[in-house]
């Protein structure tokens, strides 16, 4: 279904594949429906949540033609990402505008298993037949800058609560550029908030707490723990928010919109402008349309807005396996019939075109299959490729890891080298010119330690020397000489001397510090 036929559709129905919500819009209302049924004048609009996605960053080069972005990308995004080649993942992508890469085109990729868009919308297919676009929750906000519903510009952090996902989505000067899924979901709430409470309390409870009790004017038992929970969630937020800012150089996030899918009666963008101090909004948008309902999913209201821009202004990213058949004419079994009724028309008037027509139909079925014969050995050609690549990429890292290793193994073998070679020719140096001067003052040297230490300061070298003399005054008086004569350049101290009666010797051991 292109962009331009959906705007030939008499109303729109949203749908909500998580909740089996569905919303119906004609003539600028709003109304939520239990019963949706299929009508070929509905022009039906849905979204995938963040956390199905696979989403990424993939730099291509500007040398690729247009014609082979698509192939270029999702080769990349295998070879990168690691995916399963056994599965044919759905791939869609938005491009980016990077100014510190002049030499590349960045893409935001999202990626999804065909699986689990058949789980998601297998209830709400039964009931509509077709849906015309699927689209990933975060691209939704898109329509609020196209049509001008928000017309600021800067950076906008956009988070948003939901029972099946609670997610953030960074748009740049209305351009998207950043989403995450995080895991603080209702239930994922409940389940963290019983772990502060200490206690199990009914989900039911809990939601009916967060919907209409507020945290300013409450006595609740929940309130000090249910606080907690929010500080947690905005300290995760925070982290997230500073590693977009690091990652994707940006100075300061503008402005926070946040709300929830849930209505709550607690004001969140207070809340969040108190704990990130970023300026915060609700999502109290205008967004064109007057509702029936006390209070309607925000997702369901952008999915309505969106459809009026998928013209112009929508990003191209458009998941649906579920296409409706073209008109009648345009069918393949359409034109078969036409061209059967034709052909029978041209039987009875022209026998010679009828053969003609016969012809014609099997060169075409001729030429399809020489197409399908080039395009399955292309495919095969590439797998090989791929695997090829895959094989040498693990050669090259083992290669690699061996080289490491080799290298850690001489470098050991050269320290301790350098280490015979160094320090023991100079240990034994100055033990030897030491002795000299013992040898003058009739000092007797028992046993040499030396000795490295490293601290703070650097690595101190130490030797101790222990003495034995028949009178303490000569180890102090050898002391004082080594002191003046070897100033500068060693540190002498003596901590003190014994006397030892059965030797009838002086005791006491020299450290000299290395300077």
């Amino acid at each position: 279904m292109s962009k331009k036929e959906q705007h030939s559709f008499s109303s729109v129905l949203s749908i909500n594949p998580y909740k089996n919500t569905y919303v119906n819009a004609v003539s600028n209302f709003l109304n939520e429906t239990t019963s949706p049924i299929y009508s070929k004048e509905q022009y039906v609009i849905s979204y995938l949540n963040t956390k199905s996605f696979i989403n990424s960053y993939i730099a291509i080069s500007k040398n690729i033609p247009e014609d082979d972005l698509y192939d270029a990308i999702y080769n990349k995004a295998y070879e990168e990402l690691g995916l399963d080649q056994a599965i044919m993942y759905q791939m869609q992508f938005v491009e980016t505008f990077n100014k510190f890469d002049e030499d590349n085109r960045n893409f935001h990729i999202f990626i999804i298993d065909p699986l689990t868009v058949d789980d998601t919308f297998k209830n709400a297919i039964e009931k509509v037949k077709y849906i015309d676009y699927i689209i990933p929750s975060p691209l939704l906000f898109k329509s609020l800058y196209a049509k001008e519903i928000l017309v600021e510009s800067g950076v906008h952090c956009f988070i948003y609560f939901q029972e099946n996902d609670t997610f953030i989505t960074i748009y740049n000067e209305k351009n998207f550029i950043y989403t995450k899924s995080i895991n603080y979901s209702f239930p994922q709430m409940h389940e963290r908030f019983c772990e502060i409470y200490g206690e199990m309390v009914e989900y039911e409870d809990f939601i009916n707490f967060l919907s209409r009790e507020d945290l300013k004017t409450t006595d609740s038992n929940y309130k000090t723990h249910i606080i907690k929970l929010y500080k947690e969630i905005f300290a995760n937020i925070n982290d997230i928010l500073t590693y977009v800012k690091r990652a994707l150089n940006i100075d300061k996030i503008d402005c926070i919109f946040i709300d929830s899918q849930l209505h709550t009666t607690t004001k969140l963008d207070e809340m969040a402008e108190v704990e990130l101090s970023i300026r915060s909004r609700s999502f109290d948008f205008d967004y064109g349309f007057e509702n029936k309902e006390n209070h309607i999913d925000h997702l369901h209201s952008l999915m309505h807005v969106y459809a009026t821009i998928l013209e112009k202004d929508g990003y191209d990213c458009n998941f649906t396996t579920y296409h409706r058949p073209p008109e009648f004419a345009k069918r393949e079994s359409g034109r078969a019939i036409l061209l059967a009724v034709a052909s029978l028309v041209l039987a009875f008037a022209y026998p010679v075109s009828y053969w003609t027509l016969t012809y014609a139909q099997s060169l075409q079925y001729k030429l399809l299959e020489d197409e399908y014969g080039t395009l399955h050995n292309t495919k095969i050609v590439r797998e090989a490729t791929l695997k090829s690549k895959e094989a040498d990429k693990d050669r090259v890292s083992k290669l690699v890891a061996h080289e490491e290793q080799e290298y850690v193994e001489k470098k050991n073998t050269l320290i301790k080298i350098h280490d015979v070679k160094v320090n023991y020719p100079m240990k034994a140096d100055l033990i030897h010119m030491l002795t000299k001067d013992l040898n003058k003052f009739n000092v007797k040297l028992e046993s040499a330690l030396y000795a490295e230490k490293t601290n703070k300061s650097g690595t101190k070298k130490e030797l101790s020397l222990k003495l034995a003399s028949s009178d303490d005054k000569k180890i102090t008086d050898m002391i004082k000489y080594l002191t003046k004569t070897y100033e500068g350049k060693f540190h002498f101290s003596i901590d003190d001397i014994s006397y030892e009666e059965k030797t009838k010797l002086y005791l006491g051991e020299l450290k000299v510090n290395l300077l």
